[in-house]
């Protein structure tokens, strides 16, 4: 059964509401200041005033690269704002990539040199460096009036922000999901557009019309099955997932389950299709090789799209690429999501935690920065209460075209343990299955080393 979505976030999308991978360092000097506690009695205003002026810390900002949170100029920007408030906290900043950065922190972890301040997703605040008690419970920062603002948007946000306790270790900033993109003058000239609902929704039955429809037309390639890598996997976890209605884990996130009976029949069509000429498959091919064909005309649709993506190659691009979910036997997809947001690791200090704090409320909640944060990713808010923050902007339309996604969110099921072992058996598993393995071997394969990988993070 699909994933409903909540009535109010139904209400937030009619609205209109809901808009929308080696470092370098830098650091953003601020005078210091005389440090005093504010007193007991004073009252809420107060303390923020005296907190603002009073506390005086040296805190450092590692961030991955999500949208212009890797652009040092912008991030400097940022820290410049948050200084005029608190002129008395340091912020020094290193840039992560997601070639090296976990190993970064892994040995940071190891030497005891974490940061203050990290930028990613649930996946490694939550599920990985949360679970192995390396990160502070910020759960003071989720206040009832925080809480309803973001459930309001997504009740899949709150929970991936916490572990199964309820202890939070993320304070999201923006989400979005992950979409198909086509090449609509090639699907134009194939008449394959009529196969695609107004809505960018299609049927299994309607994507295989389409695939067809551009043989027919003349093209080569259709689309290709990336599976030399893990970048870009949540594409095809998508493709896969949303063929015949699959789950890619248990509800509560313990199992993966590849090898359900919906799954194992999207995974033997899609060997069907490329064995009939009607989709390729490519082992060496990881997502950042199959958008730059997208991005030549080469191939007619993208399994790797979100606004990011699309801004990035907008300058390449001579055609329209036109963003649509993935293709469901229902016609209504469950899609992929990525929440991004800060964590704070347990460095002992807190000073410094508190310092962290402020700094990740003022990026998340203050009313005058926090829309400027959420444009800086290029994705969208997790609260309501921000609106549209590209509206009147020279993205509006551009980011309207996926707003209408948004309400196709899926179960954020990035938390599972063993994730980032789970990955690599991901796209072993499609190899195995498009090089001739059966497909029932290949998911059990997939399945027994999942296993014995979450076995073994919890030994």
């Amino acid at each position: 059964m699909k994933k409903q979505v909540s009535l109010a976030l139904a209400a937030v999308m009619a609205a209109g509401m809901l808009a929308a991978c080696g470092g370098s360092s830098s650091s953003a000097a601020a005078s210091s200041a005389a440090s005093s506690e504010a007193g007991s009695t004073a009252s809420a205003a107060s303390n923020e005033a005296a907190s603002s002026d009073a506390l005086s810390a040296d805190i450092t900002l590692w961030t991955y690269p999500v949208g212009n949170f890797k652009d040092e100029a912008s991030v400097n920007e940022l820290i410049a704002n948050f200084n005029q408030k608190y002129p008395g906290i340091n912020v020094k900043v290193e840039y992560l990539d997601y070639s090296n950065g976990d190993d970064q922190v892994t040995a940071a972890i190891e030497a005891g040199t974490t940061p203050d301040i990290i930028l990613e997703g649930p996946e490694r605040l939550v599920a990985n460096w949360g679970a192995k008690g390396k990160m502070l419970d910020i759960s003071d920062l989720w206040t009832d009036e925080v809480t309803s603002d973001i459930s309001a948007v997504s009740e899949s946000v709150v929970a991936a922000c916490k572990n199964d306790a309820g202890v939070y270790y993320e304070y999201p900033l923006c989400m979005t999901t992950h979409t198909m993109a086509i090449n609509k003058e090639m699907f134009e000239a194939a008449d394959a557009l009529q196969y695609i609902n107004d809505d960018g929704t299609w049927t299994t039955e309607n994507f295989e019309k389409a695939l067809q429809a551009l043989k027919d037309s003349g093209v080569d390639t259709t689309c290709i099955v990336y599976c030399g890598a893990q970048g870009g996997d949540q594409g095809t976890r998508a493709l896969v997932n949303n063929l015949y209605s699959g789950k890619f884990t248990s509800a509560d996130h313990q199992t993966y389950t590849a090898d359900s009976a919906e799954n194992k029949k999207a995974l033997q069509q899609l060997v069907d299709w490329s064995n009939a000429g009607l989709i390729s498959y490519d082992a060496s091919f990881a997502a950042a090789d199959e958008l730059q064909l997208f991005a030549n005309g080469t191939i007619a649709m993208s399994f790797c799209w979100n606004a990011s993506n699309q801004s990035q190659y907008a300058s390449s691009v001579t055609f329209t690429p036109m963003p649509v979910a993935f293709p469901s036997d229902d016609g209504v997809p469950e899609l992929c999501g990525g929440i991004w947001g800060f964590g704070i690791f347990d460095n002992g200090d807190a000073n410094r935690a508190a310092a962290a704090k402020e700094f990740i409320k003022f990026v998340c909640d203050d009313p005058d920065q926090a829309v400027e944060s959420v444009r800086m990713t290029g994705f969208f808010p997790v609260r309501a209460s921000l609106g549209d923050v590209y509206a009147g902007t020279a993205d509006e339309d551009r980011m309207n075209q996926f707003s209408g996604f948004m309400k196709y969110l899926g179960d954020y099921y990035n938390v599972a343990p063993a994730w980032a072992e789970q990955r690599t058996e991901w796209w072993n598993m499609l190899q195995r299955c498009f090089m001739g393995t059966p497909v029932d071997e290949s998911v059990q394969t997939y399945v027994d080393n999942c296993n014995a990988a979450i076995a073994a993070s919890k030994a």
